[in-house]
């Protein structure tokens, strides 16, 4: 029983009062004016954004969007037909939500009750591990292998041993690029146990587990139009899933989740596939592009990657001390201070321009040495 007069910290949940707070990113004009830069003369590479934008039919969609005094479609119908139709799934197998973050609540919501336990594969995505803990989970956090892939053999005994109620695999992964394979994932859905693959990123690798949805009935696809789609602003996302665990994340998120400006931007940006297939090609052309130049100037050996980013290792692991000064140039890429990535920078792919402004300040902050080869 809490004691009266004992303060308003007292009230409040006590799992809540030990969480670290998620720090989020800066805008991009903070950031320019913090090192006294133009924000339009900077090379913004630090969250994963599309360079290009959305579609003009997305723009023109939101420059005349109707009824704004009226509640938008609480189950975005007409998003949902137009997903189905790109996504090759049935529409009462989408749910849509108010991007990545959103999901990934209302799916802890859905399965993991106090003191239960989700597991991730580290290093990834952080938010999976701190959606549970907000929620009163525990996170079992299980190392990935030499080459950044799943450990399935120590994943299935975390599983068994934690009697986990959810699994998080991000493919392709981030912050390291690469894809989870056939392999790591469907011995971890022969359990029986829930699997969310995230598939933020899955347009620029051509993969995607959507097609074992049928077989596996505890399998969860993630998808984002933050990404590929150039609607980060808007935040929209969507569910791929057996009709049972839609039905169940329909009665508790919540009724108005998604803006009417969000599912009109969405779905106009479906509709122009020609646009999408374009930037498609013009981020996968530059990530290769990005890669052959980082190798050939060698302070930043880069990683394998299937995703609109680069992991690199910083040469002599100097990469906090490199990311700061990168950032005094006008290029801001990320840096996470976590195990076995804390020696490099994460860099998303973005215009040609782009490359080139990060090329010059590595060069000029580190001359180029001997190329590095992978």
């Amino acid at each position: 029983m809490i004691e009266q007069g004992s303060g308003l910290e007292s009230y409040f949940r006590r799992h809540v009062r030990e969480l670290q707070p998620y720090v989020p990113p800066e805008a991009l004009e903070i950031l320019a004016r913090r090192h006294g830069l133009d924000p339009d003369h900077v090379a913004k590479l630090d969250f994963n954004e599309n360079p290009y934008g959305p579609s003009p039919l997305v723009l023109e969609a939101l420059a005349n969007l109707r009824h704004l005094h009226l509640y938008p479609d609480p189950v975005a119908g007409e998003l949902r037909a137009e997903v189905s139709d790109y996504a090759d799934v049935d529409s009462d197998r989408i749910l849509v939500g108010a991007g990545a973050d959103e999901i990934i609540s209302l799916l802890v919501h859905l399965f993991v009750e106090p003191g239960d336990a989700v597991l991730d594969v580290t290093p990834t995505y952080s938010m999976y591990g701190g959606v549970t803990l907000q929620n009163a989970g525990r996170v079992v956090h299980v190392p990935r292998g030499d080459r950044f892939e799943v450990d399935v053999p120590a994943t299935l005994e975390a599983m068994e041993r934690e009697r986990v109620k959810m699994v998080w695999v991000c493919s392709p992964n981030n912050p390291t690029g690469n894809l989870a394979t056939e392999a790591e994932v469907l011995p971890l859905l022969e359990t029986g146990v829930p699997v969310v693959v995230d598939e933020a990123y899955h347009e620029f690798s051509g993969h995607t587990f959507a097609r074992f949805l049928d077989k596996y009935p505890n399998l969860i696809i993630m998808r984002t139009f933050s990404k590929l789609a150039g609607l980060a602003g808007l935040r929209v996302g969507y569910v791929l899933a057996n009709e049972e665990v839609i039905a169940h994340a329909n009665k508790i998120k919540l009724p108005f989740n998604v803006t009417l400006a969000g599912q009109v931007a969405a779905l106009a940006a479906l509709r122009d596939r020609e646009r999408l297939r374009a930037n498609l090609q013009a981020l996968l052309s530059e990530r290769e592009r990005m890669v052959a130049l980082l190798r050939e100037q060698g302070e930043l050996k880069p990683y394998p990657s299937d995703a609109n980013f680069i992991l690199c290792e910083a040469r002599g692991g100097n990469a906090k001390a490199l990311h700061a000064q990168l950032a005094g140039e006008g290029v801001f890429v990320r840096y996470f201070p976590k195990p076995r990535i804390d020696t490099c920078l994460r860099i998303s792919v973005g215009r040609p321009q782009d490359t080139d402004r990060l090329l010059a300040a590595v060069s000029r902050l580190r001359p180029a040495k001997e190329a590095v080869r992978v």
